[in-house]
């Protein structure tokens, strides 16, 4: 492939807490304020906390997932007296770091999340962007102690709805497992470690460096499961043991994916796919026991900075 240039990168938005209970983020982004981490070369570094009544109270949210309100639909939506507080949040934050799409909009936004399933360090965006995949190929080379993959959501940028989208580029960084309302070294490390190497990347990139193609695995999403249920939609099993805490393992046609209260086990059936968002606590509500993907392989360009 030909080399890809790119404009240069003058704004950088590093977010956490837009769950309010996953702390890693919370304190990543209160350690860079703390620490008053503005600049990176001649760019720009925003810390946000992007949920600050939920990381108050150590909740998910208040009364709507922030990460669901970043649509095209969402953003444009009338304010009232009625309207959700995230959703009067995420027109905020679209305000301060977008607005989304445009040219006035962050160069460059992460988003640190913390997921109860053991999918160790994954970086998440939604469309084929050249300079993520090259950040994640980066981060995937230099960091060692923790597995490093990335998911793509193949959904049109209109429909986006987290954060991370309202950048020019973006993608969000989800580590596990961590409990709820816990912080653990190990995590905020790996995810310290992330950010920096990002950063890193970032100085190198500005500073003229030429970054070769290559090739990279990845996770598009390709469906939902959800836990079997009886008529009145109350769940009747639970995650199989033989899948818990087994993210990105290979699903063939005849492996356990439940165990009944019952006794019995439900297998997979179809296309072998990769389970990730395994038992994810926070999806009980969304009907989700875990998420399917395929793995794909991308090739990138070279990049480097253009004008």
């Amino acid at each position: 492939m030909e080399q890809t240039s790119f404009p240069p990168m003058s704004r950088v938005a590093i977010c956490g807490g837009t769950h309010g209970n996953e702390l890693t983020g919370v304190y990543v982004v209160r350690e860079m304020q703390k620490q008053k981490v503005d600049k990176l070369g001649s760019a720009s570094v925003t810390a946000v906390l992007a949920n600050p009544r939920a990381t108050d109270v150590c909740r998910r949210y208040i009364e709507k997932d922030l990460n669901r309100c970043f649509t095209d639909a969402l953003l444009r939506s009338p304010i009232t007296d009625s309207t959700p507080y995230e959703l009067r949040r995420a027109q905020e934050l679209n305000a301060q770091l977008g607005p989304k799409g445009s040219e006035e909009a962050v160069d460059l936004l992460i988003d640190l999340h913390n997921t109860t399933a053991n999918m160790g360090l994954c970086l998440i965006f939604y469309s084929l962007d050249w300079i993520t995949l090259h950040i994640y190929k980066y981060i995937q080379s230099k960091m060692t102690n923790v597995p490093v993959r990335a998911i793509q959501l193949d959904v049109p940028m209109s429909d986006a709805y987290s954060l991370e989208s309202v950048g020019k580029h973006g993608f969000a960084i989800e580590v596990g497992p961590q409990p709820n309302g816990v912080l653990r070294a190990d995590i905020f490390n790996a995810v310290k470690s992330a950010v920096d190497l990002t950063l890193t990347w970032l100085q190198e990139f500005s500073s003229g460096c030429t970054f070769e193609g290559g090739e990279v695995e990845a996770y598009t999403f390709a469906k939902h499961v959800d836990y079997p249920r009886d008529p009145a939609g109350e769940i009747t099993a639970a995650v199989h043991p033989e899948l818990q805490d087994k993210d990105f393992k290979l699903l063939r046609s005849g492996d356990p994916v439940f165990l009944m209260f019952s006794g019995e086990t439900v297998t997979h059936e179809g296309e072998e796919l990769y389970p990730f968002f395994v038992n994810e606590c926070a999806y009980y509500e969304k009907n989700i026991a875990f998420q399917l993907a395929r793995r794909t392989t991308f090739t990138l360009p070279s990049i480097c900075l253009g004008n």
